[in-house]
């Protein structure tokens, strides 16, 4: 679903997978989107997290095949902040808290 480009601790880097991948053709498939929960699926993947309590997620604009997504972090013990940009502008954030 993304390939990973750079990474470190307060920041990831990753490219969403092509449009013939089935996530985009099973949400709007004449309009292919990530769907939001998808995102918060990735994000949790890459750290290797549990989510216990999503406190916030905001989805200001779409994900499209193929963006390229960074993601900057910031780890508060088991809580985690996340903001997502593409294009230099943001266009997502999420804050959980894991096991």
């Amino acid at each position: 679903m993304y390939t990973i480009l750079d990474q470190d601790s307060q920041q990831v880097i990753l490219q969403l997978t092509a449009e013939s991948h089935p996530i985009f053709q099973a949400h709007f498939p004449s309009n292919p989107i990530l769907p939001g929960f998808a995102l918060i699926d990735i994000m949790a993947e890459i750290f290797n997290d549990t989510i216990v309590n999503i406190k916030k997620s905001k989805f200001i604009a779409h994900l499209l095949p193929n963006d390229v997504l960074i993601c900057k972090i910031k780890t508060d013990k088991k809580k985690r902040n996340i903001k997502i940009f593409k294009n230099k502008e943001k266009i997502s954030e999420i804050i959980y808290e894991s096991k």
